[in-house]
């Protein structure tokens, strides 16, 4: 493995790390913010594939892609309510542990991955980390009961937006996708969600289609695409594969997690950002270990 691998593998870390950070900079209802996303996201992968040619998978594929990309749509329109109420440095380490262990179990029951004993035991030792991890990225000294309940509702609600996520990565490996033939159709049906959503929350006092800030979230849609097509090219064989490729791209909780705080200026008592580093710590180390257990 050498240093442009490794660059090329951290790529993802800047692109997801920063979309978050982006996104609540620039404000918007997350009407707007799908929008701007997804549209941002479809443009790049066009781009993508003409330059490179990429033919447009058979229809099967395609249409698994589709859906994988409505998936997403689905949760992180999710995701960008939780914003609101939790903010990004507490929203994105609880979603980032969710996917992790999300992806982990999907392995185990449905893959038939961590086959021996030695493996279950290691893998589920590492599950019970990354919530341990999540739990202290969320923990808050208020104790009020307004502050446990955004919590707890917010925690649910990603739980919800974890299965679009799931469904974003299951529905590409039910037809053996090639990751460049999908990332077209995937932005295209993240794009047809986007707008639907907007469609439905277009009223006489709200239209996001008029909004600015859902044409200025289309930048941020550019840092999206460019995570996820990095990725694409950090998960290859020839790079880094897919163990090391994932999990180079996980440190992006930590570019999303300190950008939150430092950059939108979400406050943390002294406690609280120690739990959060000790957090982070726990569900990057622990997410590592799942992604090379055999």
């Amino acid at each position: 493995m050498n240093a442009v691998n490794i660059l090329i593998g951290l790529m993802p870390m800047i692109g997801w790390g920063l979309f978050p950070v982006i996104v609540g900079k620039i404000g918007g209802k997350p009407a707007s913010q799908i929008i701007g996303t997804t549209l941002g996201t479809l443009i790049l992968a066009i781009i993508v594939a003409i330059f490179r040619g990429t033919p447009i998978p058979e229809t099967r594929t395609f249409i698994f892609c589709l859906i994988s990309g409505a998936c997403w749509a689905l949760a992180q329109i999710i995701t960008f309510h939780v914003f609101e109420t939790m903010g990004v440095s507490r929203t994105m380490p609880i979603t980032t542990g969710f996917q992790l262990v999300g992806a982990s179990l999907w392995g185990v029951f449905i893959l038939g991955n961590w086959a021996s004993t030695q493996s279950k035991l290691i893998g589920f030792t590492a599950i019970i980390l990354i919530i341990l991890g999540v739990y202290l990225t969320a923990w808050s000294e208020d104790r009020s009961s307004a502050s446990k309940n955004g919590a707890v509702r917010g925690i649910l609600l990603l739980l919800v937006g974890e299965l679009g996520y799931l469904g974003y990565s299951a529905f590409p490996q039910a037809v053996h996708a090639d990751g460049f033939q999908g990332f077209l159709p995937q932005a295209l049906g993240m794009a047809i969600v986007g707008v639907i959503f907007g469609l439905t929350q277009t009223s006489k006092t709200y239209q996001p289609f008029k909004e600015a800030t859902s044409y200025k979230n289309i930048f941020s849609g550019f840092f999206f695409a460019f995570a996820a097509l990095t990725y694409l090219i950090s998960a290859q064989p020839s790079v880094n594969g897919l163990a090391t490729g994932f999990v180079l791209s996980q440190t992006s909780v930590i570019f999303a997690t300190i950008g939150g705080i430092y950059v939108l200026k979400e406050q943390k008592t002294k406690k609280e950002m120690v739990a959060v580093l000790i957090g982070l710590v726990l569900v990057l180390v622990a997410g590592s270990v799942t992604a090379f257990i055999k």
